[in-house]
């Protein structure tokens, strides 16, 4: 049965951009951003990006507020010990500029702002790698006004998302990505700019490691998948197709990803979604649907087009040209709609191509004829796709074209390409179109507003009064101007609706466009036009102006991150202790014989995890029955205590999502002693259960760690990756050393993706249910460039990590770490055999009772010598 309730329309969802400089601003702003994010010159994820600073922001808050668009600062990488003075100050001087919101991956800045400002919003980034309704939560808990979710979700997780966050009363707007590029890695778990360059993702310094290409290995063999060689590359995100189907699950923004984006870029893809949402809306507002979703006319004057005759191409053909003009590695809609492993990462390439041009057919005479596939012109930049786009590739600009039905002969300048390189059934791309440049550019040149937003007017007046003229705009900002002449009565022109339209209307370079007036006169009356227009331009005035504002949020002069500190503790220091983590039976089984007390098992099934508690619940049974027939009877105590005695501690898979609780019901049904927290959905379903905070939690400062600490009560914590020793050392000395473990042994899992490497390369299916299981079969890892042969993984839930081939050490440090009060150390395994386990365990053990130094156990070892995965000041 139908309801008799009117469907209420979706909202109109703010459209995001990004914006590196001035011109990228402008850029934004005149092709219809609702709101731009920026970083500053600190503690923001695009650090080789041109920044705004500090001193910028009045002036470009002012800037932005007058045209009626939103400014939001990133501030989205984690914060260090030592930087949390220099935060604050950052964060103060961001609140009082009147900025709209930042954007914020750090748990403990989160807390951090809310302490200085009650009121300010905070969005919590997508480097907070949240993927359900848990998440949401979390984050409101942090007092975030806003979640991104991740990149990851689909149409139908988020729309899962948005129910069960309205049933659970724990609302929050949702923002998503809606085009640009993919991190493969989920974002914030991203450690390989790390592990292999000392550059930091999560600091801002993405050295884009899954942009290059890869061999597939497995079983020892190279798979030969001819020209696919990048496997870790994924097409850029482009959900203009899915757009109606977005604007339909409720998210409250959709961003664009722009990093180190031209202007041209920023001005291009703007266009073409504020062209398409503004379609899909004026279609979701009719009473009765019955076309496609057309393109409305508004604030954008008119769509880009190229100027070729004769391709025929639509609206819809026109936006994704300008798109893959704007940036390609090839165009998808990403994860909206669900996992297709064959199509997410096609792997023939890892950088800009552009709009597909077609293929070689004949090169003769200093001419090459293509098949076209797509229009090209005198002054276009193309390049030659032979196949390997790692080395040098041909290219260079049209100097003519001669069409023949389907096929085109391209002329170059002399000398421009070196026609013995090229070869018949070379792809051709076209990565250039100057005509397309020319019309962006001029969409933001000059310094007239070219984006209008509507405002309305209404008009009151009686014979012998003012004229007042009240005006609104969609932000809520209102004035009134009254005329300085009375009305009289009219005897030719009267003060009709027409009139007033028109002259009320005469809106051109301003930033505002007269969408809808109502005339409240009710007897012919007339004013001077010259009194009108200078009303008119009052109005305009007055609106700038009001809305130049910055905004006022409570700022607290009387508080410190100090305030947040937790308090150090004076427990005695406990002896150094090892804890070892296994990835399989055989591992855990060599672990129990090396007497390890302490064990964590990550297992790619967690059906497995119930003979793993079965096998160390029989350690704990032979261990009383030795230690009985060697104590007296009056050492009970000491009995029960060497009873428990080794304790196992099992890890749910890093990533939850709507859904996937059965998986979590799963881990706990083996009954372990304990479980290794990864995500906000395990804080939840283990609160009752003995947990240890892991490192993907990203504690990196004193702030975040007592909020886990506190807040869920986890027994330990372990420590960021991407702290090195020196500030490694400022946690323990501004925290109870107590509270931290720290991994001092591991292959670094540098990506951990929904991307499953096994499904895409190693079978034709598309997910889990069509792949036949490769992970299961074969022993997988991707060779670099430079040799390094990296482990493969896949999880229960088929996602993919990859470790780095070569262990790493921070042995060096732990007397260090020992001196500043830390007693728990870690050792984590991979593909280690029995025998090798065995020897690491032994030698850690005498590293931890001084019976061997750092250096000795890393030399024997063969170990990269490094502490986390940064490696430049470690020796500071």
């Amino acid at each position: 049965m139908k309801s008799d309730r009117p469907q209420l329309s979706p909202q109109r969802p703010e459209l995001l951009a990004p914006a590196g400089n001035w011109e990228c601003a402008k850029a934004a702003v005149e092709n219809g951003a609702d709101a731009i994010y920026f970083g500053l010159d600190r503690f923001n994820a695009r650090m080789r990006a041109e920044n705004f600073t500090e001193a910028d922001l009045p002036q470009l808050m002012a800037f932005l507020h007058r045209r009626g668009v939103k400014g939001y600062v990133t501030v989205n990488t984690l914060i260090f010990p030592k930087e949390l003075a220099e935060a604050q100050q950052y964060l103060c001087t961001i609140i009082a500029a009147g900025v709209d919101a930042v954007i914020v991956q750090d748990v403990g800045i989160c807390r951090l702002i809310r302490h200085l400002s009650p009121d300010f919003p905070i969005h919590a980034s997508t480097q907070m790698t949240i993927t359900s309704a848990a998440g949401v939560e979390f984050a409101k808990s942090l007092g975030c006004q806003l979640v991104v979710l991740a990149r990851e979700c689909s149409l139908q997780e988020i729309n899962k998302i948005q129910q069960q966050i309205a049933l659970q009363e724990t609302s929050l707007p949702l923002e998503v990505f809606v085009h640009g590029a993919l991190c493969v890695a989920y974002s914030g778990q991203c450690l390989t700019s790390e592990a292999l360059g000392g550059r930091s993702a999560n600091r801002g310094e993405c050295a884009q490691a899954c942009r290059m290409p890869y061999d597939l290995i497995a079983d020892g063999k190279v798979v030969n998948l001819k020209e696919r060689k990048y496997l870790l590359s994924p097409q850029d995100l482009a959900g203009l197709d899915v757009l109606p189907d977005l604007v339909k699950s409720g998210v409250t923004c959709l961003k664009i990803e722009g990093r180190l984006k031209a202007p041209e870029y920023v001005a291009n893809v703007t266009r073409v979604y504020r062209q398409a949402l503004d379609g899909v809306m004026e279609e979701l507002e009719r009473p009765n649907p019955l076309t496609p979703f057309p393109c409305r006319e508004g604030g954008i004057k008119a769509p880009l087009f190229v100027s070729e005759r004769g391709w025929g191409r639509g609206q819809l053909d026109q936006e994704h040209y300008n798109l893959e003009m704007a940036f390609s590695r090839g165009l998808y809609t990403g994860w909206f709609g669900g996992i297709n492993n064959q199509e997410l990462v096609h792997a023939r390439f890892g950088k800009k191509r552009g709009v597909y041009l077609g293929e070689v057919t004949r090169i003769h005479n200093e001419q090459v004829t293509i098949k076209l596939e797509a229009p090209v012109k005198p002054g276009d930049g193309i390049v030659f796709d032979c196949g390997h786009p790692e080395a040098k590739e041909e290219g260079g600009r049209v100097y003519a074209v001669v069409s023949k039905g389907k096929e085109a002969m391209l002329t170059f300048g002399r000398n421009d390409l070196n026609l013995r390189r090229l070869h018949i059934g070379d792809r051709i791309w076209k990565t250039n179109d100057p005509e397309l440049d020319k019309q962006l550019r001029q969409s933001f040149a000059g310094e007239n507003p070219q984006f209008q937003r509507p405002i309305d007017v209404e008009v009151y007046g009686e014979i012998g009064q003012p004229l007042i003229a009240i005006a609104r705009d969609r932000l809520g900002n209102i004035v009134q101007v009254e005329s300085a002449i009375s009305l009289v009565e009219a005897h030719t022109k009267p003060l009709d609706t027409d009139r007033l339209q028109e002259q009320f209307g005469r809106l051109g370079n301003t930033p505002f466009v007269l969408e809808k007036l109502t005339n409240h006169l009710s007897t012919s009356l007339m004013l001077p036009v010259s009194e009108l227009n200078r009303m008119r331009r009052e109005i305009v005035v007055q609106l700038e102006e009001l809305r130049s504002q910055p905004k006022r949020w409570q700022l607290r002069s009387d508080v410190s991150f100090q305030d947040l500190l937790p308090s150090s503790s004076s427990s005695s220091p406990l002896s150094p202790s090892l804890i070892v983590l296994v990835r399989n039976l055989k591992q855990l089984q060599a672990a129990l014989k090396a007497g390890v007390e302490t064990l964590y098992c990550e297992f790619e099934d967690p059906r497995a995890y119930r003979e793993a508690v079965q096998m160390v619940r029989q350690q704990q049974q032979k261990n009383k029955a030795d230690n009985s027939s060697l104590l007296t009877p009056f050492c009970t105590d000491a009995i029960n205590r060497v009873s428990q005695l080794p304790t196992i501690w099992v890890a749910p898979p890093r990533i939850t999502k709507p859904g996937e609780n059965w998986i979590l019901q799963q881990v706990r049904a083996c009954e372990a002693d304990g479980y290794l927290i990864r995500n906000y959905d395990q804080l939840q379903f283990f609160a009752q259960d003995r947990c240890i905070g892991d490192f993907s939690l990203n504690i990196a400062n004193s702030l975040t760690a007592d909020y886990f600490q506190q807040h869920f009560g986890l027994e330990r914590l372990t420590a960021s990756y991407d702290l090195n020793i020196t500030q490694l050392q400022d946690l323990l000395t501004s925290c109870p050393p107590q509270w931290f473990e720290v991994t001092i042994h591991q292959h670094i899992p540098m990506f951990h993706m929904e991307h499953c490497v096994f499904c895409a390369f190693l079978s034709t299916g598309t997910d889990y249910t069509n792949c036949g299981r490769p992970c299961e079969k074969q022993e997988v890892k991707l060779k670099d460039r430079v040799g390094s042969e990296h482990i493969l993984k896949a999880d229960v839930g088929c996602r993919n990590t990859v470790f780095n081939g070569t262990a790493q050490t921070g042995a060096e440090y732990v007397q260090r770490l020992i001196e500043l009060g830390l007693s728990h150390f870690r050792v984590e395994f991979v593909n280690e055999t029995p025998d090798q386990v065995t020897k690491i365990i032994h030698r850690y053990r005498q590293l931890l009772q001084g019976e061997i130094t750092g250096s000795q156990l890393w030399r024997e070892l063969k170990l990269q010598n490094q502490l986390g995965v940064t490696r430049g000041p470690l020796g500071l």
